[in-house]
C-alpha cells in the first residue's frame, strides 16, 4: 500500500485541526508535530500558513459540495421538494465532528482585511452553493429560481449557525417548514391551486 506523501500528511492534519480548533488556534508547530513532517518540508509545500489555510479551504469546498449535493440528490429522487435541503443539513449536523461552516468560521476569524484570498474563497463557496440551490429550484419548476435560492440560502445559513450553537432536531424541522413556504410561494398560481385541491 502506498504511503501518503508529506504534502498529503500535512494537509490531512491541517484539515482536521483547522476545522476542529480554528485557524488561529492551530499553529504550524502543532501541524508539524502531528503530521510527522519536518518544518522545512512543510514550508517547501506551503510557503506560509496562509497558503496552507488556502489549500484547506479549497479542499473543504470540493469535499463538502460533493457530499452535500450527493445527499440532496439522493433525497430528491424520492421526495422532490426544497425541504430536502434541511434533511441533508440535519445529517451533517448529527456528525460527531460537526463544527459549523468552515467558510463562515474562516471569515469570522480572519476578517475581510487580514487575508482577502480567504474571503474570496468563502464568497466563491457560497456562490457555488447558491447556484446549486437555484438549479434545484429550476428542476422543481419553481418561478424565480434566483430569488428562491437567495431566500433558501438565508434559511440554510441560519440553520448552520444555530446548529453550531446547539444541535437540535427542531432546527431541521423549522428549516423544513421555512423551505416549504419558500417553495409554496414560488409555485405558479395554477399549480398552487392544484396542490391545495389535491390536499
Amino acid at each position: 500500500m502506498t504511503q501518503p506523501s508529506a504534502r498529503e500528511r500535512i494537509l490531512d492534519v491541517a484539515r482536521r485541526l483547522f476545522y476542529r480548533d480554528g485557524l488561529r488556534a492551530t499553529g504550524i508547530d502543532r501541524i508539524v508535530a502531528e503530521s510527522g513532517v519536518a518544518k522545512m518540508s512543510l514550508y517547501r509545500h506551503f510557503p506560509s500558513k496562509n497558503d496552507l489555510i488556502g489549500a484547506f479551504l479549497d479542499w473543504r469546498h470540493e469535499h463538502w459540495m460533493t457530499w452535500f449535493t450527493g445527499a440532496v440528490e439522493a433525497r430528491l429522487a424520492h421526495t422532490p421538494e426544497l425541504a430536502v435541503l434541511a434533511d441533508a443539513l440535519g445529517e451533517w449536523f448529527a456528525q460527531d465532528d460537526f463544527r459549523g461552516c468552515a467558510f463562515i468560521n474562516a471569515v469570522a476569524e480572519t476578517g475581510a482585511g487580514d487575508e482577502p484570498r480567504h474571503l474570496a474563497q468563502a464568497f466563491a463557496h457560497k456562490q457555488a452553493l447558491e447556484a446549486y440551490i437555484a438549479d434545484v429550484a429550476a428542476r422543481l419548476g419553481l418561478a424565480g429560481r434566483e430569488a428562491v435560492a437567495q431566500e433558501a440560502m438565508l434559511c440554510v445559513e441560519g440553520m448552520i449557525v444555530r446548529a453550531q450553537f446547539r444541535p437540535d432536531p427542531a432546527i431541521v424541522q423549522a428549516g423544513r417548514r421555512l423551505l416549504a413556504r419558500i417553495e409554496h410561494d414560488a409555485r405558479p398560481a395554477r399549480r398552487r391551486r392544484e396542490t391545495t385541491h389535491a390536499a
